[in-house]
């Protein structure tokens, strides 16, 4: 019954994630609100917020993906050159792999906590990552890095773009949060970092020696994301904030698809289940 149990508890909750064969399928740019539109592949999100006074592109996908980031901005007529900053939700090699050949290109400053920084600047992975043991040791270092607070605003020109520092998924977590504007509405647009309580190997989320504080930092940025003034939500991987199911419906209500006040609220809400998943599974492993 024991082993049973721990099986049970343990196909809940992801172990390890491995780069989907999927999460670099094509997927065609779109508009998400206003100046905000999707320039990601298929699994793993990128936005791109546009202005006269150049652009910001949130997350770069994993180093197969800035190819077609790159088309992607171009498709909607847009140039990478004008992007002035990139900012990273964590330092996993498939939401920041991409991220130096899109400096390289662009030439944009690159924004990122202080712990994810220091892992984009280096190349080297944190041994307090929960995945550590499953992650490649080094990724594409990358040029023009600087570290933002907590709480602190990214501006260029008219744009004005916030980081919340989320980790627990990895050390390095921030979500980012600004406005866009159709028309005479406005939407608070909210890019969520993972909030997913995975690891591999012997790191557990209960009682681990290389990040002690990740369970206490996890609920906290659970918690971060609950109460985010939230109308359009785009997380780190699209399907898990409900985006194509929003996409699908586009056709007929505009932009307007995408709004849903509840989704900062439920996708928190999955995270807490997934922690109290791992935990319990974590506690049967003792």
């Amino acid at each position: 019954m024991k082993h049973l149990l721990i099986a049970t508890l343990l196909a809940a909750v992801p172990l390890t994630p491995a780069l989907g064969a999927d999460w670099n399928d094509p997927q065609e740019p779109f508009s998400l609100y206003g100046n905000t539109y999707y320039v990601g592949v298929r699994g793993l999100s990128a936005v791109l917020i546009t202005s006269p006074a150049g652009h910001i592109l949130i997350d770069g996908g994993s180093p197969k993906s800035a190819v077609q980031i790159v088309q992607h901005i171009g498709q909607l007529g847009f140039k990478i050159a004008d992007v002035k900053y990139i900012l990273n939700s964590h330092e996993h090699f498939d939401h920041a792999g991409g991220i130096a050949e899109l400096q390289r290109l662009s030439g944009a400053t690159v924004l990122a906590s202080v712990h994810g920084e220091q892992v984009l600047r280096t190349g080297v992975t944190s041994k307090g990552d929960p995945q550590y043991t499953s992650l490649p040791p080094t990724q594409p270092p990358v040029a023009r890095t600087r570290a933002v607070k907590d709480g602190e605003t990214v501006t260029l020109g008219p744009l004005s773009v916030t980081a919340h520092y989320t980790p627990g998924h990895t050390q390095g977590g921030t979500s980012w949060t600004w406005r866009s504007s159709e028309g005479r509405k406005t939407a608070a647009m909210v890019y969520a970092d993972s909030l997913n309580a995975i690891s591999a190997g012997p790191f557990r989320y209960g009682a681990s020696t290389t990040y002690p504080q990740v369970r206490a930092e996890l609920e906290q940025s659970i918690a971060t994301v609950a109460a985010l003034e939230c109308d359009v939500l785009v997380s780190a991987h699209p399907e898990g904030s409900g985006l194509w199911e929003r996409l699908a419906k586009q056709p007929t209500l505009g932009n307007a698809a995408f709004i849903d006040r509840n989704a900062c609220r439920a996708y928190a809400s999955a995270a807490r289940e997934r922690l109290a998943s791992k935990l319990a599974a974590e506690a049967v492993q003792k």
